[in-house]
């Protein structure tokens, strides 16, 4: 394997214990979304357009297990927390258009990329805002091209609204090939789904979607739930809760609010550390209760025993890092070396994407062809939904073990007790899991983690136990 090399910035060597106190400052992109700040921290790594096709190609080459991924960029409104690529609503008619040059960019990937695929996700957006007919043409077409691994499976996501309205795609669906489908619930109070631009998913809408959903034969069903908004309190995040529990679906998957890119991102500051780790506890004390299990720091509960709950494209992505290839409007795809994003990601609007596919040009607005340590921080970022690193997938990814990779960092986290060995797994104790934002930054890019340093502060330190507080100036040096 041939990683790009890093730029001075990404060959320092940070303290541990000032990036995860730097973490736990930055709670709100501290987080998942990796990376921060890509302009300046991946600037030195993008490609030009003139050379992308064959840098595409060389990434892809020799790669024999992949997911896939499709992004429907469509939604009836756009909820105030999306951070996601939508269009607006002057292009909602074009979901026709749009779902033709889906299936002709797959024909454009084709001869570049090859092998089984383990996992399909229809994301969006709302993906059930298509027509049902669409979506079948699309999983058809990607099975047409691709070779299916054992263990392979198909996952959609509905709204509330959708689902209660229209049983007959919902059948579809199941009829088309996928078995897993997730509903967004994310919060039940009116008045927060007000300021969410979400009161056409209210509570009344709920148990006919889930009648509509079961009678149409799934019993792989997801509901995803939202936490860490500014105006929810913990009474009403337990309402929400035992509201989702009642539904009775196999999984629940907790997102915390992330509000960057967001229309509410002016919020993000009136939210505190410790009230977010009030409602995970809560989440984790109720869903345990009612039969659901996770391990520390994993946001995904399920109640059925030796299933993680995740879809398999999801499952694959964070326990083994497996490359996955993105279509549609300002997806991501990602080889061993290089991350993408197609056209469309910056400006939210259908043309650059569809003008790229009719030219029959991969529409891909950037590429990134990063070194070892961007892609080692992809991996555990991604790992961490499942709050664990999976040793042996990483050794085979990037050829060094964890400890040989992270040394002064895993000495820190085991110290102090914030992750643990098993036979398997690095993963996070419960300490670990309330301090996820700090142990999370640790395995970040060294210019991630100065980004971090350098940022200004915001009031999480006195959230710090006194084991883990490190006096910090203000701005640095």
């Amino acid at each position: 394997m041939t990683w790009a090399a890093p730029s001075a910035a990404d060959r320092e060597r940070l303290a541990p214990d000032e990036v995860f106190a730097a973490g736990e400052r930055n709670h709100h992109v501290s987080n998942t979304a990796y990376p921060i700040a890509h302009d300046l921290t991946w600037g030195p790594y993008r490609v030009p357009r003139v050379e992308q096709r064959t840098v595409a190609e060389l990434a892809w080459r020799g790669i024999d297990d992949l997911c896939l991924y499709a992004h429907i960029p469509f939604c009836e409104v756009r909820c105030a927390f999306c951070e996601y690529t939508v269009v607006g609503q002057k292009e909602l008619d074009r979901t026709e258009a749009y779902m033709d040059r889906l299936e002709r960019e797959l024909e454009l990937w084709a001869p570049l990329v090859s092998g089984r695929l383990h996992g399909f996700d229809i994301g969006g957006g709302t993906p059930a805002f298509v027509a049902a007919p669409r979506i079948a043409r699309l999983v058809e077409k990607a099975h047409r091209t691709f070779a299916r691994a054992p263990g392979y499976g198909v996952s959609i996501e509905t709204t509330p609204k959708i689902a209660a309205a229209e049983p007959a795609k919902m059948r579809a669906y199941l009829d088309a090939g996928i078995e897993r489908i997730s509903m967004g619930v994310q919060v039940i109070q009116p008045d927060l789904l007000r300021v969410l631009n979400r009161s056409g998913n209210g509570a009344d809408l709920h148990r006919r979607a889930v009648d509509n959903i079961r009678a149409a034969g799934f019993r792989r069903f997801n509901v995803d739930l939202m936490y860490g908004f500014a105006d929810q309190s913990i009474d009403s995040w337990r309402a929400t809760l035992e509201h989702a529990v009642a539904l009775g679906p196999e999984y629940v998957t907790l997102y915390r609010m992330r509000y960057k890119l967001t229309r509410i991102s002016h919020q993000a500051e009136r939210v505190r550390l410790d009230e977010v780790r009030a409602q995970a506890t809560l989440a984790k004390e109720l869903l345990t209760e009612a039969g659901y299990s996770a391990s520390p720091g994993k946001n995904t509960y399920s109640r059925v025993p030796g299933d993680v709950g995740t879809s398999e494209y999801l499952t694959k992505r964070v326990i083994e890092g497996m490359p996955y290839l993105g279509l549609g409007l300002g997806a991501q795809s990602f080889t061993h070396t290089t991350i993408s994003y197609a056209d469309g990601a910056v400006g939210k609007n259908l043309l650059p994407y569809l003008r790229s596919v009719d030219a029959g040009r991969l529409p891909l607005q950037d590429l990134y062809d990063l070194p070892r340590t961007h892609m080692m921080a992809k991996f555990v970022a991604v790992s961490f939904y499942f709050g664990e690193i999976d040793r042996a997938a990483f050794a085979a990814k990037f050829g060094v073990t964890l400890d040989d990779a992270f040394p002064d960092e895993l000495a820190f986290v085991r110290s102090r007790g914030l992750m643990v060995d098993d036979r398997r797994a690095l993963g996070l104790t419960p300490e670990g899991a309330r301090h996820f934002n700090g142990v999370i930054a640790l395995f970040f890019a060294p210019s991630v983690q100065r980004y971090l340093l350098e940022r200004p502060l915001v009031a999480a330190e006195e959230d710090l136990p006194d084991h883990l507080r490190l006096p910090l100036a203000v701005g640095g040096d």
